[in-house]
């Protein structure tokens, strides 16, 4: 009965909040990125603060929290506020934007691709030793490697984000980009450079408890004739919160430098397959519940339907 399916994707739904709330270190900030980059973003990437409380509130975020987390992204240069009378709508900085597009193109994108044996280099040695951390974080980020301290490398990166980095990093001039090609077989040596550059047996682990926690979620929204808006909204964003997270630890590797089995490619699967079942509904929900200080929330723009090889 339809009765009995809604409630079996409202105790999956309610399983994934109670986990979320019991979890000790605060996770407000890291929400509220999630909740932008996947919904406010797309649709003119401006918020009322009011609102934010409003939807947050079902994953026990306070309103105080809510507010100290906004007020520190803004300060990070994430977030920037408009006074509108006596409301706060806070949209995102140009940098901010920058950073949810290349975002973007790893949680929403097709994880594995081709590979020609290349690979692209960047030297640090014209970086001031000082400046070397920030510039590997944020390469870091694209998926790049440590090889030796002052090379770092990756097989396949998108190569605007990487110009993106370099020009914020303020890096364009200090490092040189180079490409280089592996040449005879995928042996020993490569895999173990590839072992010693990139933690893989950790994301693969962060992968197995991804596909572990949202296989239920999944089984119970492939039998719902009905999904309600706002249970949608919840499991699409602790969906994407939780993907993200591993998401952007994977280097996103060719699969000829991956274990067999690559829990990756079953967790991308299980995101695509549950966010096309629930992304229609929470948008339902984030319509009504989510105010510019134009009104709601704009209909996405089109390229939001791109997202994971085409929303229907």
């Amino acid at each position: 009965m339809p009765k009995q399916t809604s409630t079996t994707l409202a105790a999956a739904a309610g399983a994934l909040l109670a986990e979320f709330r019991a979890r000790p270190l605060p996770r407000a900030g890291s929400l509220i990125i999630t909740l932008y980059g996947d919904a406010i973003a797309p649709r003119g990437g401006t918020a009322w603060i009011g609102s934010l409380i409003r939807v947050l509130e079902d994953f026990a975020i306070s309103e105080r929290l809510v507010r100290t987390s906004v007020f520190r992204l803004a300060k990070d240069g994430w977030l920037e506020a408009e006074q509108v009378g006596r409301r706060s709508y806070y949209r995102l900085t140009e940098e901010g934007a920058q950073r949810f597009r290349e975002a973007t193109h790893r949680i929403y994108g097709e994880p594995r691709h081709a590979w020609s044996g290349e690979w692209c280099l960047v030297l640090l040695a014209g970086v001031p030793s000082e400046a070397r951390d920030a510039i590997r974080r944020e390469l870091g980020w694209l998926g790049f490697g440590s090889i030796s301290p002052e090379v770092m490398a990756h097989p396949s990166p998108d190569a605007q984000d990487l110009e993106a980095v370099l020009g914020r990093t303020g890096a364009s001039e200090r490092v040189l980009v180079m490409q280089a090609r592996n040449e005879g077989p995928h042996n020993g040596v490569l895999r173990s450079l590839v072992r010693e550059s990139w933690n893989l047996a950790d994301i693969e682990a962060r992968y197995a408890a991804f596909l572990e926690r949202f296989r239920p979620v999944l089984a119970a929204a492939r039998t719902a004739r009905r999904i309600d808006p706002r249970t949608a909204f919840q499991v699409r964003t602790l969906l994407v919160q939780e993907y993200r997270r591993v998401l952007l630890r994977d280097p996103l590797l060719p699969q000829e430098l991956l274990p067999a089995s690559w829990n990756g490619v079953a967790a991308y699967q299980l995101c695509r397959n549950l966010y096309r079942r629930v992304h229609r509904a929470a948008d339902e929900y984030l319509g009504t519940a989510v105010e510019t200080a134009d009104g709601p929330l704009p209909p996405p723009a089109p390229d939001f339907y791109a997202r994971f090889g085409g929303l229907d």
